[in-house]
């Protein structure tokens, strides 16, 4: 299957605008999954609580949500987005994933980074594995990197592929992920911006880029540059994340020793 990793520049505040854009690539793409930075509708820094709730959206009306539905059908794939998601009196940093017959599943961060804490909900959604086409997949978001336990959990349920959306700031992450890809035998897309956004006083954000899809062997097969809006694909098969053998006789999750494990 053809997977693709979007890289964009959003404008902050601009949901509509910036949706629109991520629908027009998506239209041009040849691609079954699509995978979208976070927060790709909005823009990353919000000013207070107050300027993230009134941009959040509820995922039954949200705007961003409804021309992703109509993209997947259109197209026929599969796209994980991550944007603000309103839920009564909450926010929460999520991503969403819908496909050809609408919204399939939901994930909220569950690992916020800097000021999210401020703005954002702690999330409240298991790991899930989804069916998303050809592949298994399941879903985490930006910071979730750093906890091993994030890629091994959905693993371990069976993902072949995990999507990534982000908004790296760190440049730890791609050679981080490629761990993460060689240590549970997953093809890995992380989605990530580029641009600068300085709304807070004193807190400069530079995005890296280097949007990347990388395979069980640790191969990276596309990755983006760090400086301009671009998009990648890439042809893999998910049947090669079934085999979780590095030897004949090592198996990466049964040698695993739990009896050691301190967690």
């Amino acid at each position: 299957m053809k997977v693709a990793f979007m890289q964009t520049c959003p404008e902050f505040g601009d949901v509509k605008a910036n949706v629109e854009a991520a629908v027009k690539r998506i239209e041009r793409l040849d691609a079954e999954l699509v995978v979208l930075p976070e927060l790709f509708s909005t823009g990353y820094q919000f000013r207070s609580r107050k300027e993230c709730m009134e941009l959040s959206e509820e995922l039954s009306s949200s705007y961003a949500v409804k021309r992703l539905k109509e993209a997947a059908a259109d197209k026929g794939a599969c796209i994980v987005a991550g944007l603000a998601e309103r839920d009564g009196r909450k926010a929460y940093n999520s991503a969403v994933l819908v496909g050809p017959r609408g919204h399939i599943g939901t994930y909220r961060k569950a690992h916020l980074f800097w000021d999210e804490k401020k703005y954002f909900d702690k999330g409240n959604t298991p790991f899930r594995v989804y069916k998303a086409g050809k592949a298994r997949v399941g879903i985490m978001i930006c910071f979730d990197w750093v906890f091993p336990e994030a890629a091994r959990t959905l693993s371990l349920m069976g993902a072949e592929i995990i999507c990534h959306p982000s908004n790296l700031v760190l440049p730890f992450c791609p050679d981080a992920m490629i761990t993460r890809s060689i240590e549970n035998r997953v093809f890995t897309i992380t989605a990530n911006r580029v641009g600068t956004e300085a709304r807070v006083r004193g807190k400069v954000l530079k995005f890296i880029g280097t949007s990347q899809v990388t395979s069980p062997e640790g191969e990276v097969l596309v990755r983006a540059g760090r400086a301009r809006e671009e998009v990648g694909v890439a042809e893999i098969d998910p049947r090669e994340a079934r085999v979780k053998n590095i030897t004949p006789t090592n198996h990466i999750f049964k040698d695993r020793r739990k009896d050691l494990f301190r967690l």
